[in-house]
């Protein structure tokens, strides 16, 4: 079987599960895919659905949009500081999950105030608000973050 152009994705997930002290079979197990499956990616002979690489990321603890672009989903050049920013501020450690996910909405939001990726930001969002149970408001979120800033106004 030949490899499929899918950049350095299955390098990359090999790293990272390694990193992440995890077996093939433990991350299959947690990403709910099966062993042989992720062995394929992982040596470029299969080319994932961006399902597939939420589920792996999740299980990896890492950002689902690092693996779009390493798989030719998202386009590099155009999205690059956009997934920069969404891939540091999912990884902020004194950040928990919903404040994460709270940070990520205003983000999107400035960047569709300003003309920016609107459609690939929708799907991206799409797939960061079944990953995370998104639901925050967020112009409620700024005022609540506001409100958090400055407790003694």
């Amino acid at each position: 079987m030949a490899s499929l152009n899918v950049g350095n994705l299955g390098e990359y997930l090999r790293e990272q599960r390694r990193n992440a002290q995890l077996s093939l079979r433990q991350l299959a197990d947690a990403a709910g895919v099966s062993n042989p499956y992720l062995s394929q990616i992982e040596r470029g002979l299969r080319k994932p659905s961006a399902e597939v690489l939420q589920q792996v990321a999740k299980a990896l603890r890492i950002s689902a949009e690092t693996l779009y672009v390493r798989a030719g989903i998202l386009d590099a050049e155009r999205d690059r500081d956009d997934v920069e920013t969404r891939a540091v501020i999912l990884a902020d450690p004194s950040l928990n999950e919903r404040q994460k996910q709270v940070l990520l909405q205003v983000y999107e939001s400035f960047r569709k105030e300003n003309g920016f990726g609107a459609e690939a930001d929708a799907d991206v969002k799409a797939d960061a608000d079944v990953d995370l149970g998104a639901g925050v408001d967020a112009d409620a979120a700024v005022d609540g973050a506001e409100t958090v800033k400055n407790p003694h106004s």
